[in-house]
């Protein structure tokens, strides 16, 4: 292949305009390379990661153990399907399984393949297991949910931009109000065939919602008295993000099953999993579900390294104090603040809440503004900014974070 002529930012937005779908809407700025905590675009410009790619960047951009361990395992071997065996996959299950305390582990690529593996699992194991008449399971979710953009998971989103024009929707789904144990109670007494409870433990996409304290320990107690599965989406949370391992941790609450990605793989390659114990897990027999690339050597081998880093590098404890930090930073500016109306979070996973109205373009040009005094972050639901940066930030690089964003925050105040 010819070597690329150097584009420029314009002629990188202009090409994916053209021949890209346009199913996303970028910060225009266009980035081509990562370090640790920092990117740089095409014309130079450095900035501060504060997205962490949907906190699959945990470990820091480009890190070279990951990144090692991909390039030593591609010159081996990349792809043998699941038609045969091969010497990483077993390694990698084995390991992630006592990682997370699970007796097995089903991979995939992507985090939406994990819960439509989850879903297909718990909708299994409620015919075989619980003795729930075949297609007739229902499985219980929380409104403002994002799983993902599949037609299963749109189907149960109340996102119109995600389902509008995507129907016939797929049926089986229930939603309740999130963070709501009185609805999961009223659901799991008056719905019959409920087969689980798919939930995430904070919701990052809906602008970082963190439940009462208890309520997902009471949410387990609830499912377990009516053998339900409890079933914890960690695709976003996972990873040491909010401070623990998993966010469910938190409560000391084990789901029966558990879905990861993004970090999974310190963003270097494609990998997800779902975790269970053998009960569940066993439903699953040859033939009924798979993927060509799902537990391919690379990814095993990226995985494990990305987890080995997470733990070398306590990263879990570096994101609760630096999460610490930051909050308690943008609450004393939010003190005199006429435009910040709340700093919420756990961990490094925050978000800050913009006084507008969520049709307004306020927190858009917030973002824009951070992007141009060197820090990269986007709004969700209109009106809210999130900040994830990499853990592996060090608290002086937090420090100066914090001081590019409340500088900017001062140039928006009425």
């Amino acid at each position: 292949m010819a070597v690329m002529e150097k584009l420029t930012s314009q002629d990188a937005i202009a090409l994916e305009n053209q021949y890209g779908a346009h199913n996303y809407h970028p910060l225009p700025v266009v980035l081509s390379r990562g370090e640790g905590v920092f990117m740089w675009d095409v014309e130079g410009k450095k900035y501060y990661d504060f997205l962490s790619a949907y906190s699959a960047v945990n470990q820091g951009h480009c890190n070279p153990r990951i990144v090692g361990a991909m390039v030593e395992q591609a010159k081996k071997l990349t792809l043998t399907s699941r038609a045969f065996y091969n010497d990483m996959l077993g390694v990698f299950e084995k390991y992630a399984s006592e990682y997370f305390g699970f007796d097995k582990l089903l991979p995939m690529n992507t985090g939406a393949e994990g819960v439509e593996t989850a879903i297909k699992i718990c909708r299994k194991w409620a015919y075989e297991k619980k003795g729930i008449p075949e297609h007739e399971a229902k499985i219980i979710v929380c409104e403002n949910n994002f799983h993902g953009r599949t037609t299963t998971i749109i189907s149960f989103s109340n996102d119109e931009d995600a389902r509008k024009n995507f129907g016939p929707y797929t049926p089986g789904f229930i939603k309740i109000p999130y963070n709501d144990i009185e609805a999961l109670k009223t659901a799991l007494k008056s719905e019959k065939n409920i087969a689980g409870f798919l939930v995430e433990p904070i919701q990052g996409e809906a602008g970082v919602n963190v439940p009462d304290e208890g309520f997902l320990t009471k949410a387990k107690e609830a499912c377990t008295a009516h053998e339900v599965l409890f079933i914890a989406d960690e695709i976003q949370t996972g990873i040491a993000r909010t401070g623990k391992l998993l966010a469910v941790d938190h409560e000391n609450v084990k789901p029966d099953m558990l879905i990861l990605g993004k970090a999974l793989s310190g963003g270097v390659y494609p990998v997800s999993a779902v975790l269970a114990d053998d009960d569940i897990m066993n439903v699953i027999k040859p033939g009924q579900h798979g993927s060509t690339f799902g537990g391919n050597p690379v990814a095993a081998a990226v995985a494990m390294e990305a987890l080995e880093v997470v733990k070398d590098e306590n990263l879990a404890e570096r994101a609760e104090t630096l999460g610490q930090l930051f909050r308690e930073e943008l609450n004393n500016y939010i003190e005199n603040s006429t435009i910040v109306k709340l700093v919420r979070g756990k961990g490094l996973l925050n978000a800050i809440i913009i006084n507008d109205s969520p049709e307004s373009s306020t927190a858009w040009d917030i973002c824009m503004a951070l992007k141009e005094n060197g820090l990269l972050a986007k709004p969700t639901h209109g009106n809210i900014i999130r900040f994830a940066p990499p853990l592996v930030m060090t608290r002086d690089q937090l420090l100066d974070c914090v001081n590019i964003i409340t500088k900017t925050l001062k140039t928006f105040e009425k």
